[in-house]
């Protein structure tokens, strides 16, 4: 929803020129690169984290830039750090699915992929109609609200994840593994 709708906020927001737009969205690019080469470092040990942290640092980034928008060093510097975090957090994901679904990543990747076209139809038609009945503040608050959804969804999966590999040994556990207390 932030992403699809940059330029028009940019242009009437921060009061860009085309140089400077065409600027900050080299910068954005640049980032994304260097994001994409940096975070396997990242998932490669702390996976979970990662997918927690990089959605909660999108939602302060949309935030932020409701009040620091119309100043373009600042803008300039919170999408500088969106781009690094925007594709490093699909490189998590995909993490995520070839080590939760060895056997399966051919089939969970098509749905990712499907999943992936479906959330950006969705996001930047929502994020347009908001942008456009509301404003860009609106827009880029619903999208902190999902990206912190985002990040508790994925605390939720690393709590089941860490719960599915270390189960809490209870004295009550039957001696029949499997067998229904």
């Amino acid at each position: 929803m932030v992403f699809t709708y940059l330029r028009p906020f940019l242009e009437t927001v921060t009061h860009v020129d085309v140089s400077t737009l065409s600027l900050i969205l080299l910068i954005i690019g640049v980032a994304d690169f260097v994001g994409t080469l940096l975070i396997g470092m990242l998932v490669k040990e702390w996976l979970y984290k990662t997918l927690v942290v990089i959605p909660i640092l999108m939602a302060a980034i949309a935030i932020f830039l409701i009040p620091l928008g119309s100043f373009t060093i600042a803008t300039t510097l919170l999408l500088g750090v969106w781009g690094f975090l925007g594709t490093s957090a699909p490189v998590g994901w995909w993490t995520w699915l070839a080590r939760t679904l060895p056997k399966n990543a051919e089939t969970g990747g098509g749905l990712m992929v499907a999943i992936i076209q479906l959330t950006i139809m969705l996001g930047s038609t929502t994020g347009g109609i908001l942008y456009d009945k509301l404003g860009y503040y609106v827009t880029f608050g619903v999208s902190a609200i999902i990206l912190l959804i985002a990040a508790s969804l994925s605390a939720l999966a690393a709590a089941r994840s860490k719960a599915a590999t270390n189960p809490i040994k209870s004295s009550n556990h039957s001696p029949v593994q499997g067998a229904e207390k």
